[in-house]
């Protein structure tokens, strides 16, 4: 069975989508962002499936191509901050090399861009995104085989640290 070399998790404006594509390009890999693989496949952006469709609807999707994508991407996945609450999708991330890109709530904040529409944020964005990353925090280290800082860092001072944290690079077997 191929499986991903590195699954990235994280809250929104941990840097999965920017590192992810810096990582693949240094393992000469393909990234496979679920949100944006999400938003092709339904035609219409993570927001408006939201919306239109539900959370439910969202969620199933997500929980379809993440289950695809971990039996048989071969390059690096980032997965949607909210996929790891799925206790499928949790499940079958013990079997992979995940990597929490940890990120402090200032960063994360001007990261997503607080006046950005973002499904999960709609309200009070910043009250939304700290609960969001109190909430989830736990699952998150929960499931890291690897956590790596990303406040403060360049991307490629991440993608550093991540391929540090590759099992093949640690003398390890996949």
């Amino acid at each position: 069975m191929s499986t991903p070399i590195a699954v990235l998790i994280g809250p929104p404006g941990a840097g999965k989508t920017t590192v992810g594509r810096a990582l693949a390009e240094r393992l000469d890999a393909q990234l496979l962002d679920t949100d944006t693989e999400i938003e092709a496949r339904a035609g219409k952006a993570v927001g408006d499936i939201f919306v239109e469709d539900g959370e439910p609807a969202f969620r199933a999707l997500e929980r379809e191509l993440v289950a695809e994508a971990l039996a048989s991407w071969q390059g690096v996945v980032a997965l949607g901050g909210g996929s790891v609450l799925d206790p499928a999708t949790s499940a079958d991330l013990a079997h992979h090399h995940v990597v929490y890109l940890q990120v402090e709530f200032a960063d994360a904040a001007k990261r997503v861009g607080l006046d950005t529409p973002r499904p999960l944020l709609a309200g009070n964005p910043r009250t939304r995104l700290r609960k969001l990353l109190e909430e989830r925090l736990p699952v998150y280290e929960g499931l890291a085989k690897a956590t790596v800082p990303t406040s403060g860092y360049h991307p490629e001072e991440i993608v550093d640290a991540v391929v540090e944290s590759l099992p093949q690079h640690q003398g390890g077997a996949r």
